[in-house]
C-alpha cells in the first residue's frame, strides 16, 4: 500500500522567506519514493521558539495524526519542525506512539527504518544531556548570584513607590507613561490597579 507522507512547512519571521523551496524538496522526495501526498500543513512568519499552541499548522498536524489521516511526516530539515532539540524528541515520541513515521530531509533520518530509530534514540539521550546542561548552567547561575549578594527573582516595590503609583492611577494617567515615570514593571502597576480596584478607599 502506498504511503501516505504530510508535510510540515515552516519559515520564521523574516521577510522574503517562503514555504515554496519547502515545499519543492518534499514534492521531489515523495514522488521519488512513490509515496503519496497526504496532507500539507504550513506556518508561515512564525518563529520555530514558539509552541503549539501558538503554531496553528503545527497543531492541526498532531490532531490530524490522532485521526490516523497519514503514516508519515516529512519536514526539510530539523530546525523547521522543534525549536530545541528536546522540542524534536517530544514531537517525535507522539507520532511514533500514534503509528506515524517522521522524516527529516536534510539530516536524513527515516523513523520508519532500524538505522533511523537508532538515530532517533541518539537524539533522545542529547536532548536529555541538553536538558541536564540547562538546569546546571541555570542553578550555577543562580548560585553565582547569590554569592554576589545580587536579589534573585522579581525586584520589589517600595511603600513609597506604591502610593506614588496609586496616585497616578488614580489621576488616570496612562500605564505606560508610570511605568516610565515610576521605573517599574507594567506588571507591577497592574497589581497595584487590581489591590485599589478589590479594595477601594471610601473619601
Amino acid at each position: 500500500m502506498t504511503r501516505r507522507v504530510a508535510t510540515y512547512l515552516r519559515v520564521s519571521t523574516h521577510k522574503d522567506q517562503t514555504v515554496e523551496n519547502q515545499r519543492l524538496v518534499l514534492a521531489d522526495w515523495i514522488a521519488a519514493k512513490g509515496y503519496s501526498l497526504a496532507a500539507e500543513f504550513v506556518d508561515e512568519g512564525i518563529s520555530g521558539a514558539k509552541g503549539r499552541d501558538k503554531r496553528p499548522g503545527l497543531d492541526a498536524m498532531m490532531k490530524a495524526a490522532v485521526l490516523g489521516k497519514f503514516d508519515m511526516v516529512a519536514v526539510v530539515e530539523l530546525s523547521r519542525l522543534g525549536r530545541s532539540l528536546s522540542h524534536l524528541v517530544q514531537i517525535g515520541t507522539e507520532l511514533q506512539a500514534l503509528g506515524v513515521d517522521l522524516f527529516l530531509h536534510r539530516q536524513a533520518l527515516d523513523s520508519s527504518t532500524p538505522f533511523g530509530r537508532m538515530q532517533f534514540g541518539m537524539l533522545g539521550v542529547l536532548a536529555e544531556y541538553e536538558r541536564d546542561l540547562i538546569r546546571e548552567r541555570t542553578l550555577e547561575g543562580l548560585a553565582r548570584a547569590k554569592k554576589q549578594g545580587k536579589t534573585l527573582g522579581r525586584p520589589t516595590v517600595s511603600p513609597g513607590k506604591e502610593q506614588k503609583i496609586a496616585a497616578l492611577l488614580k489621576a488616570g494617567t496612562p500605564i505606560n507613561r508610570i511605568r516610565r515615570i515610576a521605573q517599574v514593571g507594567v506588571s507591577a502597576i497592574y497589581r497595584i490597579k487590581k489591590e485599589m480596584e478589590s479594595c477601594p478607599t471610601t473619601n
